[in-house]
Formats: C-alpha cells, sequence, structure tokens
C-alpha cells in the first residue's frame, strides 16, 4: 500500500467516527416519508390483524366436535366475509361459511379449506357439510396481532424507510411520520473542457467534452434523503473554484465535486478548500478506481472531492459518500450488500490497493460466477451501464484466479 494513501474501510470508519447527526426533523404525510429517516421509534397503538379472521376460504367450525366424531354432519348457519362478520349464534355442533380475512366468529376455533369438505344442500332444510380431513385448534385462522401486536416497535430512529415499511405503518394507521430533515447537497464540477450539457448553447469545440460526471452523480444521489442543487461547471482556477465551495457552503450541508482532486498542475481543490478554511480529513485512497479523492471539512459541513473520471467518481460516490451521508442525516448507516461468488476469470493485481471492477453475474446455482463487464479504464461509463454490480478485489490481493471466492456488490439498479 502507498505510504500516503488510506484503505476505504478505515478512512470511512474515520469519517463517520467525526459527524455529528442533524438533530432537525419535520412531520410529513406518510407517502412523503418515502427514502427519509425515522427521527424516533415507531410503535404500534393497534393489533394487526385487529380480530382473529381466516386464512383460507372455507367453514368455521369447532373443532373439537369433529375431532369426537369425525363423520359429524355441520349445519351451516350463515356466512361472514371480509367486511361482514357473522353476528349470529353458534352452537358447537354448527358450522359457518366463511372467507379469507371474514373475522372468526364467536364459537367456532378452527377453519377447513373448502376443497376439504362435502358440502350438501338441500330446499327443504339447513345445508349441511362434511369435513373430509380432520382439523386442530387454530387452523387456517389468524390470531389477532400476528402481523403486529400492540407495543410491537414497527421501525426503529434512524431507520430508511421503503416501501414495505409505507405499507406496514399505512396498516397501522399511522398518517404523519417524524422524520429527520433532509441534507442539502451542492453538486459541481471542475474543468475548462466541459461543456454543459444540459445548458441550451451546449455546442462543442476541440478539445472540450460533454459533462457527464455532474448529471451522473445528480441522478445517483435523486433518491437519498437530499436537497440537489446544481453548482454547475466551475473552471480550473483555485480562486474560482474556491469561491464556488464558499457560495455553496452558505447553502449546503455538503458540497460534491468532480475533477481537479489529484496533484496535477491543473488540479486546484487543496488548495480551494485550504483557501474556503477546510480541514482535510481525507486525501487519497488505497483503491482502484478512486485514489486521488480528498474530503475536508469546514465545522459541521464537508466538501467532497471526486476523481473527474467517470467510474472513478461513481464508485467513491457510492462506497464512500453515501454511508456518511446516511449517519449526517441522522439515519443508520447501510453498508453496502456484499454476496460471495466465485470468480469467473484471471486477473492480475499488485497488492496495496483494493480494485472495485465492474461485474455481470452469469450462471445460476453453484455454477454462479462473477464475470467482468466492459473496458476497464477509470473512464469508460459504458462499463457501469449493463453490468449487475461491482467485484472488489482485496487489499492484499496479488491475483486472481477462476474458482477464487470474491466480494459481489449489487447495484441497486439491477437488483428488484
Amino acid at each position: 500500500m502507498h505510504p500516503e494513501t488510506t484503505p476505504l474501510d478505515i478512512a470511512r470508519a474515520n469519517l463517520l467516527s467525526d459527524i455529528v447527526p442533524r438533530s432537525a426533523h419535520e412531520n410529513v404525510p406518510l407517502l412523503a416519508s418515502i427514502g427519509r429517516f425515522a427521527t424516533s421509534d415507531i410503535i404500534s397503538m393497534v393489533n394487526l390483524p385487529a380480530t382473529a379472521n381466516a386464512a383460507v376460504d372455507g367453514y368455521a367450525i369447532y373443532a373439537e366436535t369433529l375431532a369426537a366424531n369425525p363423520d359429524h354432519l355441520f349445519p351451516i348457519v350463515g356466512q361472514a366475509r371480509a367486511g361482514h362478520p357473522f353476528h349470529g349464534p353458534i352452537a358447537k355442533d354448527q358450522a359457518v361459511e366463511i372467507y379469507t380475512g371474514a373475522v372468526m366468529p364467536d364459537g367456532v376455533n378452527a377453519v377447513a379449506m373448502h376443497e376439504d369438505c362435502t358440502r350438501q344442500d338441500s330446499p327443504h332444510q339447513d345445508s349441511t357439510v362434511r369435513l373430509n380431513k380432520m382439523l386442530t385448534t387454530g387452523a387456517n385462522n389468524r390470531p389477532a396481532g400476528e402481523n403486529l401486536a400492540v407495543g410491537e416497535m414497527i421501525l426503529s430512529a434512524g431507520t430508511r424507510i421503503y416501501a414495505p415499511m409505507i405499507g406496514q405503518l399505512a396498516a397501522a394507521g399511522h398518517t404523519m411520520i417524524a422524520v429527520q430533515n433532509r441534507l442539502s447537497a451542492t453538486v459541481l464540477s471542475t474543468g475548462d473542457e466541459l461543456i454543459d450539457v444540459m445548458a441550451t448553447d451546449n455546442s462543442s469545440a476541440t478539445g472540450q467534452i460533454y459533462d457527464a460526471n455532474r448529471p451522473m452523480l445528480m441522478a445517483a444521489f435523486a433518491g437519498e434523503a437530499l436537497h440537489i442543487h446544481d453548482g454547475g461547471i466551475v473552471a480550473d482556477d483555485r480562486d474560482t473554484l474556491a469561491s464556488a465551495y464558499q457560495a455553496a457552503l452558505a447553502h449546503s450541508d455538503i458540497v460534491i465535486s468532480s475533477g481537479g482532486a489529484s496533484d496535477g498542475i491543473e488540479d486546484h481543490t487543496q488548495a480551494a478548500m485550504k483557501k474556503v478554511g477546510a480541514e482535510c480529513a481525507l486525501w487519497r485512497l488505497a483503491m482502484k478506481p478512486g485514489r486521488p479523492m480528498a474530503v475536508g471539512r469546514v465545522g459541521d459541513k464537508f466538501i467532497f472531492c471526486l476523481p473527474g473520471n467517470p467510474v472513478a467518481a461513481f464508485v467513491c460516490a457510492k462506497l464512500l459518500i453515501l454511508p456518511l451521508l446516511d449517519k449526517l442525516a441522522g439515519g443508520i448507516v447501510r453498508d453496502p450488500v456484499q454476496v460471495t461468488v466465485p470468480a469467473g476469470f484471471n486477473h492480475k493485481k499488485q497488492p496495496g490497493r483494493a480494485e472495485y471492477l465492474r461485474a455481470t453475474l452469469q450462471g445460476s446455482g453453484k455454477n454462479q460466477q462473477i464475470q467482468l463487464h466492459g473496458r476497464r479504464g477509470a473512464g469508460v461509463i459504458s462499463s457501469l451501464t449493463g453490468a449487475d454490480g461491482l467485484v472488489e478485489i482485496p487489499l492484499d490481493n496479488t491475483g486472481v484466479v477462476v474458482g477464487m471466492p470474491l466480494a459481489f456488490l449489487p447495484f441497486a439498479e439491477r437488483g428488484l
């Protein structure tokens, strides 16, 4: 490992330890809480379901009667449907026709599936049903509180709210949710060669390229608990960049810039951060792509200086910035999902830097393998499109051979 570089896990841990989470919060309507972090524990005030109900369509009976007389013909005294309970009296030798979700009537304690029953209808007397299988008490009915009981925690403080939680909160009758305030972030790019593809006049000249990083990063952070501001394209000049940082810090919790993070003649982020009074919290990562990564801290605000190469910028944003934003926003830090899968490729590598290569999963079950995807350059955006995720080749690894178990980090875009 280069003496001036920091392994990703150590960099992430050090930065996380220095972050004091924001505490400001607000109450928002249920659907507006998606993607936000819960301010406090949310406890259920109700049982779900509120009453015992049928888990299948069939006939509700008293199980002990069937146990004593398996050939008993149960007179059918009524019907129960979801939203339409049966309220009449039921004797222990009678049955109620019942449908999934209907409240279990008083006097019965089991439900026989209709396909396991023989019904006999007569115009002159009550319909009857014979059960062709034995039942135990509680069969095919859901007890009150099976899903959620009074006093049970729905979600804990700092949890990021996603779709299934919205369903659970709705089922428990929560209409307003206390969530942490959104962070504010400014995203900008640096480089005299860049052209704003989103501008009205975006014609290019020789030696110029369209800015891909800013749109990509704004899109990558769009699903997070952030107010995102477009900081535009900033010239390769220390004072101009410092002014852009200063202006962004006036209204943003974090500033994310890409480009100029190395130590070349035209790389001004270090000097610009120093000019705005930022303390250097990180300089250079022991990873590829992403080595020229810098982080500055100004009070309780952060400047993240990403590499200019798009793949490096994307990888660093996902693996380093996102976990830090979770804690800064008052949330529980989400570690990237990793699964161990055998390599389906050979790869030469020197120890000292972890590598994160774009990859796909091929095959299935025991035959599943990781295969590299696209060209490997840190500037090749096409290696991200179509990839299933990243394969991590550890810091001390000296080369990959087919069959070697490696950590695979799936992209959210390729998951469910």
